[in-house]
């Protein structure tokens, strides 16, 4: 079975004005190697993505951007995209006791 645009497993839009797609292998990759804690949480990550409580800039890299959620006191998922264009792509995603330094964008 070939890969094409089908294997989108998800895709969100940002309050940044940017869409990001997510495909069932690189979720796969998330959730197997970089942070199993996450596999079963794709709609979580989806509404981070699309209903964050705070975006943040990477220090690192302009392009990169920090989205956070609350789950409850001292717990929010953590979903780390890089913006191209109008387009984006998930780079990770997992659970944080803490919101990374970083400048905030938003809400602004």
């Amino acid at each position: 079975m070939s890969e094409s645009h089908s294997s989108i497993l998800f895709e969100a839009v940002t309050p940044l004005g940017f869409t990001v797609h997510v495909s069932h292998e690189y979720w796969r990759l998330i959730t197997t190697v970089k942070h199993p804690i996450m596999m079963g949480h794709e709609n979580e990550v989806k509404t981070v993505l699309s209903f964050p409580d705070e975006i943040r800039r990477s220090r690192s890299d302009p392009n990169v951007y920090l989205f956070y959620k609350n789950q409850n006191a001292r717990r929010w998922v953590c979903a780390v995209t890089k913006q191209t264009g109008q387009t984006g792509f998930l780079i990770t995603a997992y659970p944080t006791d803490a919101i990374k330094e970083g400048e905030r964008i938003w809400p602004t």
